[in-house]
């Protein structure tokens, strides 16, 4: 259903993006963030259906900088070389959040319409920075998040309300950071916008049915929230 398209970030740094257009009315846009494996077939299929389900999708190549329109499985192999992307990706956090920006505003200018942002893994953690950062945003969605928990990034205050997932059985993200997490977004909550955080029996990476820690009904949970969560905040067009 979706298709590469070419996009420039603001320093100039050309990237692609994998787009998809709903087939009937449009529900609002929705970014999806990719995990360090790249925009690989699981990103692409998530932001397909995402399209089927009402809404523009667009998934950005946020490694482009580094390899462009990288594409890994799920192999001890893979997630050595994508955790030394990653590592660059890091080095440059504003840079990677133009290419967000430059995402949203492209959604922006296909149709009036809100946009949201979902992210997994490394993309949860770019979601949660875009929350604060990127005021286009209307929603975000991040699940298991690596990185978003630790005591740095759990203090930062998003514009935009956030729905975050997560693993009990997680080996990645400490179930205490979660709480943690979970326990200072509920006591800022009156100075932003909420921050729901929902913990499944289920190990990091449930939502992809391409890893053997895939867990479906935590999976079709999740996923279920996040379309309702998306329903409630991108529903309205802009005037």
């Amino acid at each position: 259903m979706g298709q590469w398209i070419d996009l420039q970030a603001a320093d100039g740094t050309p990237f692609s993006a994998w787009a998809a257009h709903p087939p009937g009315a449009l529900r609002g846009a929705v970014i999806v963030g990719q995990e360090i494996f790249g925009v690989n077939s699981h990103i692409r299929a998530v932001t397909d259906r995402m399209a089927t389900r009402g809404f523009l999708a667009i998934a950005p190549d946020l490694f482009a900088r580094f390899t462009p329109r990288l594409d890994l499985g799920y192999s001890e192999a893979d997630v050595a070389q994508g955790r030394r992307y990653k590592a660059q990706a890091e080095a440059m956090p504003d840079a990677i959040l133009q290419q967000v920006q430059a995402s949203a505003q492209w959604a922006l200018a296909q149709a009036p319409c809100k946009v949201g942002m979902v992210g997994f893994c490394w993309g949860g953690l770019v979601t949660w920075r875009a929350a604060a950062q990127v005021p286009e945003l209307s929603a975000a969605v991040t699940y298991y998040g690596g990185g978003m928990t630790s005591q740095r990034e759990r203090t930062r205050r998003p514009r935009c309300p956030v729905q975050a997932h997560f693993g009990r059985r997680d080996t990645i993200i400490p179930l205490q950071e979660v709480l943690a997490f979970a326990h200072a977004t509920q006591a800022q909550a009156a100075h932003q916008p909420s921050v729901q955080t929902h913990i499944y029996e289920a190990e990091h990476g449930f939502n992809c049915d391409l890893r053997a820690s895939y867990d479906h009904d935590s999976a079709i949970q999740a996923k279920d929230r996040t379309l309702l969560f998306f329903d409630q905040h991108l529903a309205l067009s802009l005037p």
